[in-house]
């Protein structure tokens, strides 16, 4: 498999996006929602899967479809492709806050596991698949469940994640702890499980959780400060179903009078 080889530049700090770099006839790929802003000269076309290659018979159609829908995604992908002179420029934005970690595929053995929703955009020739966990605990407690991203291949790849992210490399036989929904990706090499917290306390006042994620080296893992899982419950608690609430304010419900909203 020879991917497309891809200039790129990311910008921003919290809320990125990355510049991707056509070469004539090069060519990217997408999530449907990714894209931002092109050259002119640059051919938008919609591809069903992701375009390492077409599935010929119905069934072979619907296999496909399937498994982009058990990894939470579109059924059809976005391919940009250079169709003019020159070199042309694509940008895919971050959908929230967070960082976009530049993937390598050929300097990480050709295969990396992601959380679901983590793949942004790719050169093309880069596979997007499903990566089915073995173990039963770890499918049902894990966070991610049984489904999780598999991209392959030999080019770049841009996986996004919330907040920061920490990327740690697991000496053989190293074991890091992990709150489940911090985990982005980790290549084939580590081995993943998951762990109950242990301890009445824990369990019932603890907050954290039933379960940590537990990685085994050797390889790498990347990390996320704010799943985003996390982050959407922060907001729809705070949020009070449309009714502001006045943190640490002595005014309340006045404070929304005084700025001009209705309490």
């Amino acid at each position: 498999m020879n991917a497309h080889e891809i200039d790129y530049r990311i910008y921003g700090e919290e809320m990125q996006h990355v510049e991707i770099e056509l070469d004539p006839n090069e060519t990217a790929v997408a999530e449907s929602g990714a894209f931002m802003m092109m050259d002119d000269g640059v051919q938008m076309e919609t591809i069903f899967g992701d375009g390492t290659k077409q599935e010929t018979s119905i069934l072979g159609k619907l296999f496909s479809a399937g498994k982009r829908i058990l990894t939470g995604e579109s059924l059809f992908m976005t391919a940009f492709t250079n169709v003019g002179q020159g070199k042309k420029r694509v940008h895919f934005a971050s959908p929230y806050p967070g960082k976009i970690i530049p993937m390598n595929l050929a300097q990480l053995n050709g295969r990396l596991i992601c959380q679901k929703d983590a793949f942004l955009c790719a050169a093309k020739g880069v596979s997007i698949g499903i990566e089915f966990q073995r173990r039963l605990g770890t499918g049902i407690f894990g966070g991610e469940g049984f489904i999780m991203q598999k991209l392959e291949g030999d080019g770049m790849a841009f996986v996004h994640a919330g907040g920061h992210v920490f990327e740690r490399d697991l000496t053989p036989g190293e074991v890091l702890k992990i709150d489940t929904g911090c985990v982005v990706a980790y290549t084939s090499t580590v081995d993943f499980d998951i762990q109950f917290v242990g301890g009445i306390k824990n369990v019932v006042f603890g907050g954290e959780g039933l379960f940590f994620a537990t990685l085994r080296g050797p390889g790498k893992v990347w990390i996320q400060s704010l799943p985003v899982s996390r982050l959407a419950s922060r907001i729809i608690s705070y949020g009070g179903f449309g009714k502001r609430k006045e943190e640490g304010s002595i005014l309340g419900g006045l404070g929304n009078l005084l700025d001009g909203d209705g309490i």
